[in-house]
């Protein structure tokens, strides 16, 4: 008979096991918060790429028109299709923006948040309008500017974007705060 060491196998104990699963769930609660702030930040992104898309289709249609298409006062463009007699309303996300000669836009953006919606009015006989949505980055520096001129996230406009309106695009006779 051999007569031998028995070997210890190493192990961890519970409570580095612990140690490690702790370790490993702060890292993912840290990942998951950021990963939703990005996911913020892309969504304010294509509000803000929606909004500029919008405006060009608008100023086009001012040039061909010499007005704004008129707002039906939910935050709705009237002009899918345009007529100077009952013009239809363009459903955010649905209507084709046309004049039945040139198509403005084939499909309206929507916001990237179904429980958000983006919102245009017109100003001084539709001579003006005014674009607006939510972002949800209450850091932007492109939120609405306060009295002050410093961008203010949490202005209340009194427009309902499915949450406060607080990001505009305007034509340039007018500023997001200005109303008729």
């Amino acid at each position: 008979m051999v007569k031998g060491k028995l070997k210890m196998i190493g192990a961890f104990t519970l409570v580095e096991i612990l140690i490690v699963i702790a370790i490993i769930a702060i890292l993912a609660v840290i990942s998951l918060s950021a990963f939703r702030f990005t996911q913020a930040r892309s969504r304010d992104s294509q509000r803000k790429s929606d909004l500029k898309e919008i405006s060009h289709a608008l100023e086009i249609f001012y040039s061909d028109h010499k007005i704004y298409p008129a707002g039906n006062g939910s935050g709705e463009i009237l002009a899918c299709p345009f007529a100077s007699v009952n013009p239809t309303n363009c459903a955010w996300g649905e209507g084709q923006m046309t004049d039945n000669q040139t198509t403005y836009f084939r499909i309206i953006p929507s916001d990237p948040l179904n429980s958000q919606n983006y919102y245009y009015r017109t100003l001084a006989d539709q001579q003006a309008y005014q674009l607006y949505a939510h972002l949800e980055n209450k850091e932007d520096k492109n939120c609405i500017k306060d009295d002050s001129g410093v961008p203010d996230c949490e202005i209340n406009m009194g427009i309902d974007c499915g949450g406060n309106c607080n990001f505009a695009i305007t034509s340039a006779n007018v500023a997001p705060t200005d109303s008729d």
